[in-house]
Formats: structure tokens, C-alpha cells, sequence
């Protein structure tokens, strides 16, 4: 299971916790390669149906400062430019962190069908305070799917202790 950009990892429904796990340690793992380049180690990547990675993306705050690069946010926006309405609605995001509610926005309006993510929103906040480049919103994306008119599917937090891991010290700078 390499689940490196456009090769398969397994399909089946009985390997849905196994795959879960690895995709998120994916995401886990371009995460901490946001940070080598001057990012907050948040990071997301779009998987269809069959296990096929179809776009990663970490944050990407830097080098303009854009509070909204947020990676979640960068993957909805590719997959509305290159992938058909039909895969993304069977496709899962995975996030290092639970999307935010403007992430959550972009995932429903791109019409991504799931998202599976690691930390959750409010333990971020136990780390980022009011941290400047994080003003942490206490909004949970469930309530942010759940007011639209289409099923987002959420599973999360999942492997939490891993994702906040990435962030311990980060925010203390």
C-alpha cells in the first residue's frame, strides 16, 4: 500500500479502517513536509473510489501569508478545475486536522462525497490558542455539512494522538 498519486490502495469495505489509517499518515506525512517548507503542518489529499491518490496538497500560508491556502481548501479548488462532479462525489478527503468552516464550505460546494480527518477542530485550538496565524474557529464541520442540502459523509477524529503530535510546539513560536 504505497497510496503514492495515482496508484491504487485496496477497495474493499472490510479494509476501510486499514485504509483510512494509511491515508491519513499520508496526509500525516505531507503535513510534515508543509512544515519543511516554512507551513503549518496541515495537509490534505483527495482519494476516488478505488483508492487512486487524485491530488495532494499541504498548506500553503506561505510564502504570501494566505490565511485562506488552507490545504483542504486547495484540494476542493483542483478538484473543481480537473475532476468530474461524478468522482468527486464518491471521492474522500483526507485531512490532517478537521476542516475548518470555510474548508468545509469549499469540500460541500466542490461536492466531495467524504472526509475522513485526524485532529480535531476544538484539541487544535488546545494547541493554537489565539495564535495569530490561527484564530481556531470552535465550529465543528459536521454542523457546517449538515445545514447543506447534499450528504457529506464525516468520519473523525481518527488517529488523533498521530495528527496532534505534529503540532506540538508549533504554535508556542
Amino acid at each position: 500500500m504505497t497510496g503514492e498519486v495515482g496508484q491504487e490502495v485496496g477497495s474493499g469495505s472490510d479494509d476501510r479502517h486499514a485504509r483510512d489509517a494509511h491515508f491519513l499518515r499520508q496526509s500525516f506525512a505531507v503535513a510534515r513536509r508543509a512544515m519543511s517548507h516554512g507551513n503549518h503542518p496541515f495537509a490534505a489529499i483527495l482519494v476516488d473510489s478505488d483508492g487512486h491518490v487524485l491530488i495532494e496538497a499541504e498548506n500553503g500560508y506561505m510564502p504570501d501569508h494566505d490565511a485562506t491556502a488552507h490545504a483542504e481548501r486547495l484540494v476542493a479548488t483542483q478538484a473543481c478545475r480537473s475532476i468530474t462532479p461524478e468522482v468527486r462525489a464518491t471521492s474522500t478527503l483526507y485531512s490532517s486536522a478537521e476542516p475548518c468552516a470555510m474548508c468545509a464550505g469549499a469540500i460541500y460546494w466542490a461536492g466531495i462525497g467524504r472526509v475522513v480527518y485526524g485532529l480535531s477542530e476544538r484539541r487544535l485550538r488546545d494547541f493554537t490558542g489565539n495564535h495569530p496565524e490561527n484564530p481556531t474557529l470552535d465550529l465543528p464541520c459536521r454542523e457546517v455539512f449538515a445545514s447543506g442540502q447534499r450528504e457529506t459523509q464525516v468520519s473523525g477524529p481518527l488517529l488523533e494522538d498521530e495528527a496532534a503530535a505534529l503540532h506540538v510546539g508549533v504554535w508556542d513560536k
